[in-house]
């Protein structure tokens, strides 16, 4: 298991650079400049001055591995250095890319947000995990009873409604005509007793159910589709005639060969949940990576576009690398292919 891990582990390396360079070299070559809003009245000597301070004047190979440089340790890259035959500096203002349009360094800004983001991202889909398992186990296995006509119907509907559409109908349910729930996110909110724990679950009920109802639906509907393959099995017809217990057959020889697809769909769509909450927090008012994104884009912020860009890139290959050590848990056979 250990050689198998350490082998896939290798193979992410390569595919987080690759995607690195093609990341940063599409945006740098797009069209844009941190000058451009500036007033007409600054002399064009000032604007290439501000220019140089951001790093602009430098080559390309330098500005890459400056960029590159946020995510690692802080200690200078000798090797690339050597190898691209550059000079970066010192080591005193490492990881400091700047935003254009705060100059505060990236990696603090999205530091700020993150807490934010992976609060709602992550109860949000544990959430929508808890809820799509079972209900697509139960429903292939009571295939075409009500329960599964329901269930079916719930799905369909949290997979075809876009988010934006599901968040605006709970705020004005929810917020305008009930009034049980706040329609804006307060990112200032502090937990200190139960009051503000109550607001805080309050706050997180309506961003949570959205992205919940939009990954559970997907989940759902392949745990049922995975769990009736396996339904139909051989071995599994052979454990029931053997007299084993139904819940021994269903847990023991049904649910664990049905979670290899299943277990794709949850780790790969960790992300699309992310991706999903850009959308979700500019409903909500959510201050977060999202947020910070889209703001990025209105400004023309390249920096920070590129950096948020490859976190989102970085999480798909992560979650893939996940979900493949998990096939060699559950089918150690994988482990030898």
């Amino acid at each position: 298991m250990l050689r198998y891990a350490i082998r896939r582990l290798l193979f992410a390396i390569p595919t987080l650079l690759a995607i690195s360079f093609v990341v940063f070299a599409l945006l740098d070559l797009a069209p844009g400049d941190p000058t451009a809003q500036l007033p007409l009245t600054i002399p064009p000597e000032t604007r290439a001055l501000i220019r140089e301070s951001l790093g602009l004047g430098q080559p390309f190979p330098v500005r890459y591995v400056r960029w590159l440089e946020q995510f690692l340790a802080n200690e200078p890259l000798n090797l690339v250095e050597v190898l691209l035959g550059i000079e970066i500096g010192d080591s005193e203002g490492r990881l400091r890319v700047s935003s254009w349009a705060t100059r505060s360094p990236v990696v603090d800004l999205i530091a700020q947000r993150l807490p934010q983001t992976l609060t709602v991202v992550g109860v949000s889909y544990l959430v929508a995990i808890l809820i799509a398992v079972p209900v697509g186990v139960f429903s292939a296995y009571r295939q075409y009873s009500v329960f599964d006509q329901v269930g079916t119907l719930i799905t369909m509907i949290g997979f075809s409604v876009p988010t934006f559409f599901t968040g605006t109908v709970l705020i004005v349910i929810f917020s305008g005509v009930l009034g049980w729930l706040p329609s804006i996110y307060d990112t200032t909110h502090r937990v200190t007793d139960l009051a503000s724990l109550g607001y805080q679950l309050k706050q997180m009920a309506m961003p949570v159910m959205v992205l919940a109802l939009f990954s559970a639906a997907q989940i759902s509907r392949f745990t049922r589709s995975a769990v009736l393959d396996t339904l139909h099995q051989e071995y599994v017809r052979t454990a029931r005639a053997k007299g084993l217990a139904e819940p021994v057959v269903m847990l023991v020889h049904v649910l664990r060969n049905s979670m290899i697809p299943v277990v794709t769909v949850i780790a790969l769509g960790l992300p699309t949940t992310f991706a999903g909450a850009i959308i979700t927090e500019q409903i909500f008012r959510i201050n977060g990576v999202g947020a910070l994104l889209i703001g990025a884009i209105e400004g023309a912020d390249i920096p920070t576009v590129q950096t948020v860009t490859f976190i989102f890139a970085s999480l798909i290959v992560f979650f893939n690398l996940v979900a493949d050590l998990l096939y060699g848990i559950l089918d150690p056979r994988i482990r030898y292919d």
